[in-house]
């Protein structure tokens, strides 16, 4: 029987590319067989999201595609929480409405658990030879700093901790109970998935097509202060 991968996306105020993302990840081939379902979690957007998604589900009745709201805005971790406990599948990854990762790159995540190595795979936007805009120096000193941090409490030997790309069996992150609603969820699902014993966890090269604020990225120093609080918080008395 044929595995089928859950693509989750959080959604808030993105009316000018979920259509887009949803075309990238709909005509994306699998390895090995797999299928896709595809769940949107719309996060109380205030723009026409969910009116894209509407049209777009009309238009392509063929393709599985699941649909939930938030009546208030819960944060991109609430998101996710949601659209994790939604999903059907055998494998879970996360894909942000933006442009900024590739859904054509899924099959990379994919070969270490079909191959049987791995029952975790983070995609690394710091390692391999694939495509990277250039964009913020102290955002990617951050990440580094950040990634270096939670290392040092987990043990593990990652290079990018907060990438989006995060590719899961679906009966491992459904039993971890998730608790940050906004940016902590990438430290804090990194702590409880280290913990897991026996946990086979592997990192693979991708892309990282970043865009700026005016292009409507999200993230900010606050978050990054977040970060810093559930990399501690996760790895020691929440443990």
């Amino acid at each position: 029987m044929a595995l089928k991968l859950s693509v989750v996306i959080p959604a808030y105020n993105e009316e000018k590319t979920i259509q887009t993302i949803l075309d990238k990840v709909r005509s994306v081939q699998l390895t090995g067989g797999v299928t896709t379902e595809i769940i949107v979690v719309n996060d109380c957007s205030r723009d026409a999201t969910e009116q894209k998604v509407s049209e777009y589900r009309q238009k392509h009745p063929e393709t599985e595609i699941a649909y939930f709201r938030h009546e208030v805005n819960k944060g991109k971790g609430a998101a996710l929480a949601t659209g994790i406990q939604k999903a059907t599948g055998d494998l879970v990854i996360v894909q942000d409405a933006d442009l900024e990762y590739d859904p054509a790159e899924f099959n990379l995540l994919l070969k270490p658990i079909l191959d049987g190595f791995a029952d975790v795979v983070y995609g690394s936007r710091f390692m391999g030879g694939n495509p990277h805009r250039i964009l913020f120096f102290w955002h990617s000193i951050g990440n580094k700093m950040l990634t270096f941090l939670s290392n040092a409490f987990t043990n593990l030997n990652l290079t990018d901790m907060e990438t989006c790309y995060k590719m899961w069996k679906a009966d491992i992150i459904k039993n971890i109970q998730l608790k940050e609603n906004r940016f902590g969820f990438e430290p804090e699902v990194t702590a409880k998935i280290s913990r897991i014993p026996g946990i086979r966890i592997y990192e693979v090269g991708i892309s990282y097509y970043g865009r700026t604020y005016a292009e409507g990225k999200k993230i900010n120093w606050k978050d990054g202060f977040r970060a810093i609080y559930c990399i501690i918080k996760y790895n020691t008395w929440a443990r």
